[in-house]
This record gives C-alpha cells, sequence and structure tokens, in this order.
C-alpha cells in the first residue's frame, strides 16, 4: 500500500465518522474540528497498529537515532549531552513501547474527545517531536561526509546516501516512506496541531466521562499487552518485513541482483563545487559534453531507471563462515531441509589478560657423521614472555535461551541429518568459538551484519527452518516445539 492510498483511506473513515457523528445530537460544535479529530486519531490509530505489531522495529530505529545524534552532539559544544543517548540506546525497547502505546492510545482520546486540553497538548507535543525527528533525517541529506550536522555553512546538495537513517520508521516496515515524505507528513500535522490547541473546546466528545476514562484505560491495557506478545512471548504476528514464511529467498535474491545489473544510467545530474549550481543532462548528451564537467570543479551522480524488481533487505544477505569465505549461496541453494538460527546479538563480557609463558631459545649446531652435516638443535636458555590472552565471559541467562528448548532440538536435527547452523553478528573467530564451546553446539557457526539478523526474525536467539531455499516457519525461542513435535509436523 501507498501513502497516498492510505491517506485517502483514512480521509474517506473520518468523513463517514464525520457524517454519522452529525447526522445524531447535537456533537458537533465545529465541522473541521471534529472531521479533523477523526482523521488524526483513525492515523494514530493506524501508524501506531503497524509498529505494535513490531515493537522491535522501531526500537532498532530508534537505537539508530541515538547512535547518530551521539556522534552529531559530539563534535559541537553541546559535548555533554553525547554521553546520554548510548544510555537511553540501552533503553530503547521500553521507550519503543511507550511511544507506541502513547500513540494509540492518543489516536482514541482524539476520537472520544477524552480530557480535551490534555490531548490537545500531548497531539501537538507529539507532531513537534516527529516533526523534529522526520526533519532531522531529510535535512542530513544535506550533511556530507566528515561534516558535522550543525556546521551548516558547510553543507551541499541534498545526497540520498548521505543519510545515516534513512527511514523514520513512522508506518513501521508496513510502508516505507521517503525521508521529505514522512517531513512534510509531519509538517501538515501541525496544522491540526496548532488548531486542536487553539479550539480545544470545540473538540466533540462521545459517551460520558466515565465511559471515555474506562475506554480510554481499556486500550491502555490492551495495548501494552498486544506489544508485549509480539517480541517477549512470541515473533510479530503479522510479518511485513522480506523474510517472511513462504517466501523464497534464494528466487527473490536472484530477482533483485538481476534487476539491479538491468537498471539503465538515463541521465547525469552534475553540480558545481563552488556555486552549487546543478544540473540534469541526458545520457547522450553527457558522454558528447563530458570533457565541460572536470571532475576538480563538478561533482557527478547518476540518475536511473527504476529496477524491475524492488531492492529489499534480501539483497543484503550476506553470510560467511569464520575464515571469511562467503557461504551465501550455500546456504539459499542448499537442496534439503535445514535449520538456521539466527542470533543479531551475543551477550557476555572479554578481558584481556597479560600473563608469563615460557619461551625456550635454540640454536643449530653443525653435526659431522658419516652421512654429511646434520643440523642439531640446542636449547640455549629459557625466558619468560609476555603473552595477552582474551578470556570471553558468557552471560548465563543467555546461554540459557540457547540451552533451553534451543540446544537440544538443534542437536536432535543435527543427528537427524538436517543442514543446522547458527549466524551470529560479525565478531572475531576466536570469540564465536568460545562461545559454541560455551554452548557445547558442535553444528557450523556462521557471520553476517547484525542489522540483516534483526530483519530475518524479532528473537534473540530465533530460529528459521527452511526447505530448498524457501522459509517454512519461523519461531521466537520461547515458542520452540520440542524435536519430536518439529518431526512429526515438518519431517514426516
Amino acid at each position: 500500500m501507498s501513502l497516498t492510498t492510505l491517506v485517502l483511506v483514512i480521509a474517506a473513515i473520518a468523513l463517514v465518522l464525520t457524517v454519522l457523528l452529525g447526522m445524531g445530537r447535537k456533537i458537533i460544535q465545529n465541522y473541521l474540528v471534529t472531521y479533523l479529530q477523526n482523521f488524526t486519531g483513525v492515523l494514530f490509530l493506524i501508524s501506531g497498529f503497524v509498529k505494535a505489531v513490531d515493537p522491535l522495529g522501531t526500537a532498532f530505529k530508534l537505537e539508530q537515532y541515538f547512535a547518530e545524534f551521539e556522534s552529531t552532539f559530539a563534535g559541537t559544544k553541546a559535548a555533554f549531552l553525547a554521553p546520554m543517548f548510548p544510555t537511553l540506546a540501552e533503553y530503547a525497547v521500553a521507550f519503543s513501547v511507550f511511544m507506541i502505546v502513547f500513540e494509540i492510545v492518543l489516536g482514541v482520546m482524539l476520537l472520544i474527545g477524552f480530557w480535551r486540553k490534555f490531548t490537545a497538548w500531548a497531539f501537538f507535543l507529539l507532531v513537534v517531536f516527529f516533526t523534529f525527528l522526520t526533519g532531522f533525517t531529510f535535512l542530513t541529506g544535506y550533511v556530507p561526509e566528515g561534516v558535522n550536522f550543525f556546521q551548516f555553512s558547510q553543507w551541499g546538495p541534498y545526497v540520498e546516501t548521505n543519510m545515516k537513517v534513512t527511514d523514520c520508521g513512522c508506518f513501521g516496515d508496513f510502508i516505507k516512506l521517503e525521508p521529505f515524505t514522512s517531513f512534510m507528513k509531519d509538517v501538515f500535522l501541525l496544522i491540526p496541531a496548532f488548531l486542536f490547541l487553539f479550539r480545544s473546546k470545540q473538540m466533540h466528545q462521545l459517551f460520558g466521562n466515565t465511559a471515555r476514562a474506562a475506554l480510554t484505560a481499556l486500550t491502555l491495557g490492551a495495548t501494552t499487552l498486544y506489544c508485549l506478545s509480539n517480541y517477549v512471548w512470541d515473533i510479530p504476528h503479522a510479518d511485513f518485513r522480506p523474510f517472511y514464511v513462504g517466501n523464497n529467498i534464494a528466487e527473490q535474491k536472484q530477482l533483485e541482483e538481476d534487476a539491479a545489473i538491468n537498471v539503465k544510467v538515463l541521465a547525469y545530474k552534475v553540480t558545481n563545487r563552488e556555486t552549487g549550481e546543478s544540473r540534469e543532462i541526458p545520457f547522450d548528451q553527457y558522454l558528447a559534453e563530458y570533457q565541460n564537467y572536470p571532475e576538480e570543479e563538478w561533482e557527478l551522480s547518476q540518475i536511473q531507471s527504476e529496477p524491475e524488481v524492488a531492492a529489499t533487505k534480501i539483497s543484503d544477505f550476506e553470510v560467511s563462515d569464520l575464515e571469511g569465505n562467503d557461504v551465501t549461496y550455500d546456504i539459499l541453494e542448499y537442496e534439503g531441509k535445514s535449520l538456521m538460527i539466527v542470533a543479531y546479538k551475543l551477550y557476555g563480557t572479554e578481558e584481556t589478560v597479560m600473563s608469563v609463558v615460557p619461551d625456550s631459545i635454540y640454536t643449530v649446531d653443525t653435526l659431522v657423521t658419516e652421512d654429511g652435516l646434520q643440523p642439531m638443535p640446542r636449547l640455549v636458555r629459557v625466558d619468560e614472555k609476555m603473552v595477552e590472552t582474551t578470556i570471553y565471559q558468557w552471560d548465563p541467562d543467555y546461554l540459557a535461551k540457547w540451552q533451553d528448548k534451543l540446544q537440544p532440538l538443534a542437536q536432535a536435527a543435527h543427528e537427524a541429518g538436517l543442514k543446522v547452523f547458527a549466524i551470529v553478528p560479525y565478531a572475531g573467530a576466536e570469540k564465536i568459538q568460545s562461545f559454541a564451546e560455551a554452548l557445547g553446539a558442535d553444528y557450523d557457526f556462521y557471520i553476517a551484519d547484525d542489522i540483516l539478523l534483526k530483519t530475518i526474525i524479532r528473537s534473540n536467539p530465533g530460529l528459521v527452518y527452511m526447505e530448498n531455499g524457501t522459509i517454512i516457519e519461523k519461531w521466537h525461542r520461547r515458542k520452540l516445539p520440542d524435536f519430536a513435535t518439529f518431526q512429526l509436523d515438518y519431517l514426516q
């Protein structure tokens, strides 16, 4: 679904609600205010719900924002604020649930007119907050690499790849919005936000005050439980990401790669490095005139046709073994049944210690024998040498998440002849081998980008069952079957 379609649907629903309210007893004091109440209320319910389906997705997006804010403030006079953001990132999940629940509850309060003045101010402040986030996201497109956001004089032309956070996550993974579109959406919402502040007494109210309070409290409790059910107890009940059950990852990756190869260059955009002047020159014309645009004076970017198959995170599915060898297609093109364990973060600590070890020093003497000269090593002395060793201590609670149900299922499946492997975030081979030894796992461990792993499944660890490159089922660690059940359901 596109944003335009969604807006039209919301506008139609708001119109129907407004007409129905107008047909009853005198509830409406101002038709414009009522219509905007209904429009923004439905909008917040929908945008909140698609995020409530996947609270971890919003949390991961917040972590990206916090990381970017940290680096942005670190290079300014407000550097004292920078250490705050890593702390906030530790509570990103809780902050995510709070924001989602608040958005949905606020949507209900707008629709029923509960606590009108409070609702008007809450809506205004939330929209201002969203406008700040989406505006920051969009404006970073003007900030070249190596330039701080607050160095306004060094801003350049808009380049999409300048942005560190490329999507605001306003509608989760349900609809991806271009940064400028997200920003303009929130700028538009400032109109009803200001109107509600000055016309809060004209906002319509439904039911009695007790009923409104009860409905708001019920929404608060139900939404909180729903959010928790989609990451604490299970994976999201609806999967808007490309690694959904039933999708053939091998085929989709090939389609996306072929489409990317077949993209055509339609024109070139040249931007003068000194004046900022930019021009779009058709491809054939640029080939004839390229000498007029030397690289020292002009910055060049391609304008390409849209690929026939849009790229998704599947295009980034790249997996290596611990020696750095690419095993992507070994996984995707495997003809058979496989269990893929996914963990986007391994919890533990590491400590580097120095220890003294004996260092034997030898020299080589030459011994004359009947067969000729023979080298003969001779111990000269034994010195002491300092050696640096890394000791890994793995979080017992995190190990238990693997050992409770996942490890027995994986081991039984491995013994039954299934291909079993784990994919974890990029790390040194020694660290990952230490983790595997702590588990007692005898299957292969591979490495990949943590963002990719977060996209595949919202559980750490989680399990994906695949057949011939197609995802058959996915499980949260709390919902794993035992091997007997798995065998009965999938291996018969």
